[in-house]
């Protein structure tokens, strides 16, 4: 984190907010509360030391607040396992996706507050530009709200077989990204939901993200949006069919030789000078390192520190660290604002890492992208597949769903916290819905399903599963009408559930719902 970071509204934390703070931001804190001892204090230690050591003190389990009581912030999440796993067994649970009026709009503020309790409790300007992302559009909150919408699934699909399921599946996590080699390949972009599942999971998330995504993006009524679903579908069941058979997934890559004519046209759209692309976007006009602008903000003072984070995390990791960046010298550092839709507000920085030219003309940007608990977990049914971690999660996931994906993608701690790490290239790109024709939006959702069954299809590849998965899914889907006329129903309700929960979510945000976060009084 940086520094500089403005410090007000800290005092609102609990403990898992301190846990969540860089040790330079502990020390300051102990400073300002003249904590002895602190120089020589570790970051638990610190923690420890900022909370009271006596509840009876009036400062319970939070930071000291002058003039008030601070409590433990609400959460929900054993609540929500015990509901998951009750509902797996097989017993009649009630779902808070039955809850109407009133009471459905309080489950929304208490999700969200507790969803975002750090950044909120930090008062983070980015949380704010996020809400307000969010108020704005219903394809954003759809996406900035996951936890939200698989609360609803709690424990659902306990029968069906398990997948490392990506987790957040919509039309827009799926694009152009660069492979092991450094070329463009097409498919699945963003993991940091990934979490062994059902494998309905994430075709129940891509279907109704597809039919909202077609009504706001593409001006599409519901007989069309149903239509796009059933393609969405129909092409995870096909190309699933086509792995259970010919067995060449391990061997599969989408690239500009082989891809759909759309995608294709992605690749070649996306194709760009480096040179260009780093100066257009990022270089300072010496082309040492990164200029100042409002999405980019250089903190060249942590170079040192995130030079030793990245020898760490190729270590780490065993990055076989290619050609075209030798000794991973980092030139540069900035922290990266208003980017992405679930994760803003979470620190994102960005490496510049010196190329063989050493002239700026072909450096190669890591990012460094705090990873989060993922929304999935405690939701889905108990399964023996788990993974420890966040970061190393996500990096599973990567590994498993793309065949020689970015040589980059990994984990590393900084500040005592967990990191996901990627490459940031001038071909990554993703589809503009905008742009897609009423027939390619159907040509787009059935691509989106293929890409969808090879990340599912690889879960016995790369990942834990013991077992044949393609046959085992095929199986459980039963006859294709049905089941994707079941997908279609479900994603027609949950899109409905989801406009309701956004109008629900702009009268709070009106009234400054989140501006604070819940807590425990008794």
């Amino acid at each position: 984190m940086d520094d500089n970071v403005d410090m007000t509204g800290v005092a609102d934390a609990d403990r898992a907010t301190l846990q969540e703070l860089s040790q330079r931001r502990l020390l300051e804190l102990a400073r300002e509360r003249d904590v002895r001892g602190r120089t020589g204090m570790d970051r638990e230690a610190l923690v420890e030391a900022l909370l009271p050591a006596d509840p009876e003190d009036g400062r319970a389990d939070g930071i000291p607040r002058t003039g008030d009581v601070q409590r433990p912030a609400g959460s929900r999440f054993e609540a929500f396992r015990e509901l998951a796993e009750a509902r797996a067994r097989g017993e009649m649970v009630f779902l808070p996706r039955l809850l109407q009026g009133h009471d459905r709009r309080l489950h929304v503020r208490q999700t969200v507050r507790e969803d975002h309790q750090v950044r909120i409790a930090n008062h983070d300007q980015e949380a704010e530009e996020k809400f307000a992302k969010l108020d704005a559009s219903l394809f954003s909150f759809f996406r900035g709200t996951c936890l939200l919408f698989f609360r609803d699934m709690a424990g659902e699909d306990a029968w069906m077989p398990t997948v490392l399921t990506l987790g957040d599946v919509h039309p827009e996590n799926f694009g152009v990204m660069p492979s092991y080699d450094n070329v463009p390949i097409f498919g699945s972009n963003d993991f940091d939901e990934a979490f062994y599942a059902p494998f309905t999971w994430d075709l129940k998330r891509g279907a109704t993200g597809f039919v909202i995504a077609a009504g706001e993006v593409g001006d599409h009524g519901p007989k069309r949006a149903a239509k796009i679903v059933r393609a969405f579908v129909r092409g995870y069941l096909e190309a699933l069919r086509g792995y259970a058979g010919a067995g060449q997934e391990d061997r599969e890559q989408i690239r500009q030789d082989n891809a759909p004519e759309l995608v294709a046209s992605l690749i070649d759209d996306a194709q760009q000078s480096r040179a260009d692309w780093l100066e257009r976007k990022y270089l300072d006009e010496y082309k040492r390192g990164f200029r100042a602008d409002e999405e980019h903000l250089p903190v060249s003072h942590r170079r040192e520190e995130f030079q030793e984070a990245l020898h760490r995390f190729v270590d780490e990791n065993d990055v076989d660290v290619p050609d075209r960046t030798p000794g991973m010298k980092v030139k540069d550092v900035c922290i990266r604002l208003g980017q992405g839709t679930q994760s803003l507000g979470l620190p994102r920085y960005y490496l510049l890492v010196e190329g063989p030219n050493a002239d700026g003309s072909d450096d190669v940007i890591i990012e460094f992208k705090q990873a989060r608990r993922s929304a999935l977990a405690g939701l889905v049914p108990p399964s023996e597949f788990t993974l420890d971690g966040n970061a190393e999660r996500i990096s599973h996931a990567q590994g498993v769903h793309l065949v020689r994906g970015d040589r980059f993608y990994g984990a590393v701690e900084l500040d005592g916290l967990s990191f996901m790490v990627r490459e940031r290239a001038p071909y990554r790109e993703k589809i503009d819905l905008s742009d897609l024709s009423k027939k390619e939006w159907s040509t787009y959702a059935g691509i989106c399903g293929r890409s969808l069954a090879h990340s599912h299809a690889m879960s016995d590849e790369s990942g834990l599963l013991d077992y044949d998965v393609e046959p085992a899914i095929l199986a459980a889907a039963g006859a294709d009408d049905l089941f994707v006329d079941d997908i279609v129903c479900f994603a027609a309700e949950a899109a409905d559930r989801v406009r309701r929960d956004h109008e629900h979510f702009r009268t709070d945000y009106r009234l400054g719902a989140f501006r604070t976060i819940d807590h425990v009084f008794r």
